[in-house]
């Protein structure tokens, strides 16, 4: 079976507990992930071959972090150190209408500061049939943009099929670049996308929109425009979120897939337990659908179920089983204690 290769950073989360305010916070519960590595992590646990590229520190916490990368089984052997520090964010979950918030620490990361030559593309996607980056690690600074350009044209050239999340984080992007200045190129090679429609015409240069996904029959114009500037894109799919409150979300989908818009049935969850991940947990239930070779239906609704149970998790991670998520896309939501 041939790797799922992904690129990008990884970082320590602190979290105050019991839904505590950072301004009450005596002490952080600690955790690791990366928008990449999360999706990676389901991908392994579901049987796939995964393996993750990242530079991280030479100290403790960047062995910690490769402990914890080992932990889900995600392959790191082409992982690298060097550099200063691990990036660190620090998330206040929220709680009813109390919204989440997120204040990051990853300036001068070891990611950030990556060389020009520390990874051996060519050698890390021989043995590899997808290649996955998000649209966070260009934004982390112009040495990470470079990197993920780079990789993205080698898994080009090798054939390898190429799949991106496009994250857009306001807080980033300030190297001197702007993402409609740097994606595009990335962006055409690029044959599975998740994005809703506004974001990804943002980080494309295009008009501003905002599409009613609730009127397919109006969206097939904005997916053929994306068609024109992205000529490689075979799927793109959009995960439709309804928040009632934070503690309360309903989760669909929609996939523009072969001149098809699929679409999926709406699950709800409350209360939630943690939202952050659920996006990574969408995109690795595309991923799974489409290597599995499911049709287009199963893959979102596979992707809308996996993201949901996500969210009744603690933690970035998504460690669902493939029976727990075969059973919330059968109807089963009852929750009955299994013995």
């Amino acid at each position: 079976m041939k790797n799922i290769v992904a690129f990008g950073e990884m970082m320590m989360r602190l979290s105050p507990p019991e839904n505590l305010r950072f301004f009450q916070a005596n002490s952080f519960e600690v955790s690791y992930s990366g928008a990449e590595f999360n999706t990676l992590a389901s991908l392994q646990r579901w049987g796939l071959s995964t393996q993750f590229v990242t530079k991280l520190p030479d100290n403790d916490f960047g062995d910690k972090a490769i402990s914890e990368i080992s932990r889900y089984q995600v392959g790191s052997k082409h992982i690298i150190k060097g550099g200063n520090r691990l990036g660190v964010y620090f998330l206040e979950k929220g709680s009813a209408i109390r919204h989440s918030k997120v204040i990051y620490d990853r300036a001068e990361s070891a990611v950030a500061k990556i060389k020009e030559g520390e990874i051996a593309w060519e050698e890390v996607l021989a043995e590899a049939g997808w290649f996955h980056w998000s649209g966070i690690t260009p934004g982390i600074s112009a040495e990470a943009a470079r990197e993920c350009l780079l990789a993205c044209k080698t898994a080009r050239r090798l054939g390898l099929k190429i799949s991106c999340d496009l994250n857009y984080r306001s807080t980033l992007w300030k190297w001197g670049k702007q993402p409609h200045e740097i994606l595009p190129e990335m962006l055409a090679m690029t044959n599975v996308i998740l994005a809703d429609l506004a974001t990804l015409n943002k980080m494309l240069g295009k008009k501003n929109i905002d599409p009613d996904y609730r009127k397919t029959d109006t969206l097939k114009e904005y997916y053929d425009e994306i068609l024109d500037a992205c000529p490689d894109l075979e799927f793109l799919a959009t995960t439709l979120r309804y928040s009632e409150s934070a503690s309360h979300q309903k989760i669909g989908g929609i996939m523009y897939a072969s001149g098809q818009l699929v679409t999926s049935e709406v699950k709800e969850i409350l209360p939630v337990v943690d939202r952050l991940g659920t996006g990574d947990a969408f995109m690795a239930g595309i991923l799974y659908g489409l290597n599995k070779q499911m049709d287009f239906q199963e893959v979102l609704d596979f992707a809308v179920a996996t993201s949901a149970y996500k969210h009744t998790m603690s933690g970035d991670i998504n460690v669902a089983s493939l029976e727990e998520i075969q059973a919330i896309m059968k109807g089963d939501l009852s929750a009955l204690i299994k013995r």
